[in-house]
């Protein structure tokens, strides 16, 4: 009969949370998909503070892309403002989903007072080359 190995257990280690310090400016970006919207807070040099989607909400499927759940992910992130502190933000949205209004006007409706808000959806300037005319 094999013996059993005898395996030492070690205790998990607990994550240490970030302790980040009270932030005055800060950034919000909004990324607005067919699928998704997700928010995510950094400070003026691009560290980020934290974030927020529509799936961890706990919405799921194509409940996810809606303006109603863009709102809710605005508000959370809006908590989030507060809780920090901040009093300045800039806006950038990127994405073509339904929710880029309803979520920049929840953040703009929290109080904060924004500096810029500003579209970074990438376009194409001439885009991929057209297929080839058709033989027949």
């Amino acid at each position: 009969m094999a013996k059993a190995k005898k395996t030492k257990e070690k205790p998990a280690k607990k994550k240490k949370k970030k302790a980040f310090q009270k932030v005055e400016k800060g950034k919000v970006y909004i990324q607005s998909s067919f699928n998704n919207v997700i928010m995510t807070l950094t400070d003026d040099s691009g560290n980020v503070i934290g974030w927020v989607s529509a799936g961890a909400l706990g919405f799921k499927g194509t409940k996810k892309s809606t303006p109603y759940t863009a709102s809710l992910v605005g508000k959370a992130m809006a908590d989030k403002i507060r809780g920090l502190g901040m009093s300045e933000l800039q806006i950038f949205i990127s994405g073509v989903g339904q929710g880029r209004d309803s979520a920049t006007r929840a953040l703009v409706a929290s109080g904060a007072n924004i500096n810029l808000i500003s579209d970074i959806t990438p376009l194409p300037h001439n885009g991929c080359r057209p297929k080839k005319p058709r033989r027949v």
